[in-house]
């Protein structure tokens, strides 16, 4: 079996692969596995560009057996935040999304005592979640479930039956608007860092009941340590794979996928080829716009292309700082006065999220610093009308083909990134004196750079936006064919353009791909947990001033300082342009 892409999505296929007596080899066009999950150095400093949480990285739920599996959350400290998200007003005023219902519900009252009665519906709700969320389903896909599987989930839904239906009937865009106050009118829908316009209230619910159940926090480590550890797992397995090695087309014979081309114009064959990389360059580039028939056609010529379908990307600031700001929230959403939001180029709605990265990973950057990464939801066009020369360019260093290799966009977008950042650390500045005068190193990406490492379309870390027609259409073919091309054999998708969502979903589409390569050969599917290190710790970092009402735990954990240890764990992976 041949697996193109090196990401989540591509490594759990190969180590399910493995698992059921495959033998696999991963293509990855870096040099470094993990794709969009991934970090670098920058001198003492490690910029961490991906997992803010990690939805399964706690018990009591089908999420956390795939982590297992996969060995990526084994020998490490899982951390777990009281608080979600912050949200500052342009005036200051500061909500605590606190993932305890009843912190949650006395926080916001203390806010806005006139919306008491949307506000005890909303934790009302919350709590109904919380308790629902362990019967969520992730390892078996609904497709290849037995009509008594199907049943069992269902009769585990039902008592919740109305809390889903009115809770996807409505968009939390609409659902804020039942509040008399104006900050949590607007704070509502920032609840998940970014302002989602296309979302219902539903996911708002499910993320938040997955941290209060302590299992949406953040792995020791970071992203590309979690990315090492499902690499190791896959290799342990005696799974292959090559690093610089770009596939440039897909082998096809009498309808039957037969293997890969790469850039440099070796060919490799297999019985089986499964595409985890950019889900439109597979179908449009690899397999030169074949097999895109009916619904698919569709999907991947038409819907691909209107405005919201799929996730955004990002631009991002890097900062790592040579002092520590101990009392600055680990996750803030600030929302933006229309001057400033205007210096940001693509910048599509006027908000800011800044986390204060070394209370996620202390191990990623020296005791007494601190690393800021700065996120907006960006469009591509802007930074693509500035730029000059190709988007991603292969060539030869020391021998070998790189082909994620900085390249030259000329001194507009140099400019506008400049530009970029500097707005961003004058308004930390203003908000945290002295900051700017402590900056060591700094770091700005846009939507560009994300095509440049990945190769994803239009620089977007999930594909697929869910609850919009895009993600239902995908879904719903999936259902009806499987993660297939119809009239093309042996040949599979996987990673986020087979699913919707993130780093999970990615992880778990590798696992239910593989269960419908099982089927097609008439084997049965197993997995089994890694062994080879211990079972992950927790611990628990209060976030916040408001003072506890109660405590909920789903398993023992521990509290510890936010000021923790610095560990050994370095990266000094390439930087970004």
């Amino acid at each position: 079996m041949i697996i193109i892409g090196g990401g989540l999505g591509g490594l759990s296929t190969g180590a399910y692969g493995q698992m059921n007596g495959y033998r696999t080899q991963v293509f990855e066009m870096h040099d470094i596995p993990g794709g969009c999950c991934t970090g670098w150095g920058r001198g003492d400093f490690t910029f961490d560009a991906c997992v803010s949480w990690l939805l399964g990285n706690g018990p009591g739920n089908e999420m956390h057996q795939i982590w297992l599996e996969l060995g990526a959350l084994q020998g490490k400290e899982m951390r777990h935040f009281d608080v979600f998200n912050t949200v500052r007003g342009k005036d200051g005023r500061t909500v605590y999304f606190y993932c305890d219902p009843g912190r949650l519900e006395a926080h916001l009252l203390s806010l806005s005592p006139a919306d008491a009665r949307v506000i005890r519906s909303f934790c009302k709700s919350l709590r109904k979640f919380i308790a629902c969320l362990p019967s969520y389903p992730f390892l078996t896909p609904v497709a290849l479930m037995s009509r008594r599987e199907r049943w069992r989930m269902l009769a585990g839904f039902l008592p919740y039956f109305n809390l889903f239906r009115t809770s996807m009937s409505v968009l939390m865009a609409e659902y804020s608007t039942r509040f008399k106050d104006p900050l949590l009118r607007e704070a509502f829908n920032y609840i998940l860092y970014e302002k989602h316009p296309g979302f219902p209230v539903l996911p708002f619910y499910f993320q938040m009941a997955a941290q209060a159940h302590r299992s949406a926090g953040v792995p020791e480590g970071g992203s590309l340590g979690l990315a090492r550890s499902i690499e190791q797992r896959y290799l342990r397995l005696g799974g292959q794979i090559t690093y610089n090695a770009m596939v440039e087309e897909i082998l096809v014979k009498d309808d039957r996928a037969i293997g890969v081309r790469l850039s440099d114009g070796q060919e490799h064959y297999a019985d089986i080829v499964v595409s985890a990389c950019d889900g439109p360059s597979t179908l449009l580039n690899l397999l030169d716009g074949r097999y895109l028939d009916g619904e698919y056609a569709t999907l991947y010529r038409e819907t691909l292309h209107r405005p919201g379908m799929v996730f955004p990307g990002y631009t991002s600031v890097f900062l790592g700082l040579r002092r520590s700001f101990p009392h600055a929230d680990p996750t803030t959403t600030h929302l933006l006065d229309e001057a400033t939001a205007s210096q940001l180029t693509g910048i599509r709605h006027p908000s800011l999220n800044v986390q204060f990265r070394s209370q996620f990973y202390p191990e990623l950057s020296p005791r007494d610093t601190t690393v800021i990464y700065a996120t907006y939801f960006s469009d591509t066009a802007p930074w693509r009308e500035l730029a000059e020369g190709p988007e991603r360019l292969s060539r030869a260093r020391r021998g070998t083909e790189l082909h994620t290799l900085p390249v030259r966009r000329g001194k507009a977008y140099a400019l506008a990134k400049r530009r970029t950042r500097n707005t961003v650390i004058d308004f930390l500045e203003g908000l945290y004196p002295g900051l700017k005068d402590s900056i060591a190193v700094r770091d700005t990406c846009t939507p560009l750079t994300q095509i440049r490492y990945t190769g994803s379309f239009e620089g977007t870390f999930l594909g697929w936006q869910p609850f919009v027609e895009s993600g239902e259409a995908m879904e719903e073919l999936v259902k009806k064919h499987g993660p297939v091309l119809p009239g093309l054999e042996n040949f599979y998708l996987s990673g986020v353009w087979a699913t919707t969502g993130g780093l999970i979903r990615a992880a778990a589409a590798g696992r239910q791909v593989m269960q419908f390569i099982c089927r097609d050969d008439g084997i049965d599917f197993t997995a089994a947990l890694d062994t080879s290190a211990p079972p992950p710790t927790h611990v628990d970092i209060p976030v916040g001033p408001y003072p506890p009402v109660r405590t909920l735990s789903a398993h023992p954990v521990r509290a510890r300082s936010t000021s923790a240890r610095t560990t050994s764990a370095r990266t000094t992976e390439k930087g970004t342009s």
